[in-house]
């Protein structure tokens, strides 16, 4: 339970993070394109780049503060960063067609899934 609460303030803060540095991405840049969250997505792929290369150094991080920073905050701040670091540890390992597999079904259905959401809000 204990883990729960570490990963559940880390969201707080990712969250938190998330929404201040899209007004202030946004308070600079035309809100016409998404800058804000491509400004958001890529920090977050940089952070837990960083967080997991610590882990693996050795005792750096413990696993705690590993979920904290990771899973907690970076995933408050942008599931992205999972999805790109999940994605790298395929290709890693040679599973390029998963890679593949993985980032086409997310981009595909994650689409089909924000229309249908949408689609179904609008038919009531």
């Amino acid at each position: 339970m204990k883990l729960v609460f570490i990963i559940g303030f880390g969201s707080f803060i990712g969250g938190t993070g998330r929404y201040l540095s899209q007004l202030w991405v946004h308070k600079y840049l035309p809100v016409i394109f998404p800058y804000g969250t491509l400004a958001v997505n890529i920090s977050g792929c940089f952070l837990i780049g960083v967080i997991y290369a610590l882990s693996e150094k050795g005792n750096l991080l413990s696993p705690e503060w590993r979920m904290f920073l990771a899973t907690g905050i970076c995933g408050g701040f942008t599931t992205f960063s999972a999805f790109a670091y999940e994605n790298l540890m395929l290709m890693r390992d040679g599973e390029f067609f998963y890679a593949l597999l993985y980032t086409g079904l997310s981009v595909l259905l994650g689409m089909l899934a924000a229309y249908a959401g949408i689609f179904v809000i609008k038919l009531f």
